[in-house]
């Protein structure tokens, strides 16, 4: 039977690490992502998962002991943040590039220097062409939801690639939220067993990994990463609908709030949202056709359907919670990229917010659709991009 719980989101997706129960969880914890790592390790130790738990010296170590556990035939596991994330990028790549279906709840947090352990995007963003799928949540329950999709999405035969399911660091890990764990059974069934392919430990067929790739064929591979990720969207858009089907819970490649007849909508990704949709709620009320899309998948990025999401709106705000030094944010690239063939094409700018977990308030939003009012009835954008909540201006 399913329960409602009152759980942090790291809880949430510790709970989901076990009831997937995966052959190999390798993890050297880092705040604020520490408590999966701690809460699964209770389940090793409990005897409630039949997994092979690896304390290792790094993060680095971490996504090795992950890559050759995964090559050798296994479901793979492991949580990271920040710093330790950024201590696995040439693994990141190794692992994409060997298509090692590997899964890693990412917890959102600022890369140093300065030092600095709270909320923005910089550690996932900058990780967003490894050739990684990418899903954002924006509540505890939506973290565990999409970590349970995870598996059969990336297992998936004509996908095969690694993927990190993103959350709010502090603002979604150590919030606790009444949310729905479902029955252990239900998700084993639906997750199903994992199945190898070209096992290193399968000895009667003998298969090749890490060999050396030069001109001659790489370029191909390359080309084989990039097929497997044109193929995930279908695949995202299939897992999900059975999500809905089995657990009554629905998820889009994108959510929309409010969009079908919104002129003034604001995009942007994971825990703001929820602040968005109230003030929005507040703005309609006043006859103000505002709304929100929400991104849920940002790789591989759906184009063509937020273009076709989009095409009635006038202006657009893009929320940025990373940088690009020296370009727009990521976020915004990909919007612009998204409608540059719209016609009519909406006016689009974006803002900066949240470094470091820096709040942005309810009376921000409200200033933000105010501004967005005011550059539509102009008919002109003052300022294309800056960050939001900072001192000096």
């Amino acid at each position: 039977m399913s329960k409602f719980s009152a759980i942090t989101g790291n809880g949430a997706i510790a709970e989901a690490m076990r009831q997937i129960s995966p052959d190999v969880v390798a993890a050297f914890p880092i705040t604020p992502s520490t408590q999966i790592i701690e809460d699964f390790a209770k389940f090793a130790a409990d005897g409630k998962v039949d997994t092979e738990l690896i304390t290792v010296e790094s993060e680095h170590s971490a996504m090795s002991a992950c890559l050759g556990a995964s090559v050798a035939g296994g479901r793979v596991m492991t949580a990271t943040s920040a710093n330790g994330l950024a201590l696995m990028w040439e693994m990141l790549y190794v692992a994409s590039g060997m298509r090692q279906p590997i899964l890693v709840a990412v917890v959102n947090r600022a890369l140093s220097a300065p030092i600095n352990i709270h909320c923005d995007h910089n550690d996932s963003m900058g990780a967003r062409d490894a050739g990684w799928i990418q899903i954002y949540a924006e509540n505890n329950q939506e973290a565990y939801d999409n970590m349970l999709m995870a598996p059969v999405i990336t297992e998936h035969a004509d996908v095969r690639l690694p993927l990190m399911v993103c959350l709010d660091g502090f603002i979604i890990s150590h919030s606790i939220e009444t949310m729905q764990l479902e029955d252990d059974s239900k998700v084993k069934d639906f997750v199903g067993e994992h199945t190898a392919y070209h096992a290193l430990l399968d000895t009667d067929n003998p298969s090749t990994w890490g060999s050396l790739d030069l001109h001659d064929y790489y370029i191909e591979h390359k080309k084989g990463q990039q097929v497997a990720m044109e193929n995930v969207i279908p695949v995202v858009e299939e897992v999900s609908e059975r999500f809905y089907q089995e657990f009554g819970r629905k998820y889009e490649l994108f959510e929309s709030y409010c969009l079908d007849d919104a002129e003034r909508v604001v995009i942007a990704i994971n825990s703001v949202a929820g602040e968005l949709k109230e003030v929005i709620d507040e703005v309609r009320d006043a006859g103000e056709k505002v709304g929100l899309l929400k991104i849920r998948l940002f790789r591989p990025f759906p184009y063509a359907e937020i273009a076709a999401a989009l095409k009635n709106c006038k202006i657009v705000t893009v929320l940025d919670r990373s940088t690009s030094m020296g370009a727009y944010g990521p976020l915004f690239v990909e919007i612009c990229s998204a409608l540059y063939d719209a016609d009519p094409r909406p006016m689009l700018y974006s803002r900066t917010f949240g470094l470091g977990g820096r709040e942005l308030l309810l009376n921000d939003i409200r200033d933000l659709f105010e501004e967005s009012k005011r550059y539509l009835d102009e008919g002109k954008i003052e300022k294309r991009s800056y960050f939001l909540n900072v001192r000096g201006g």
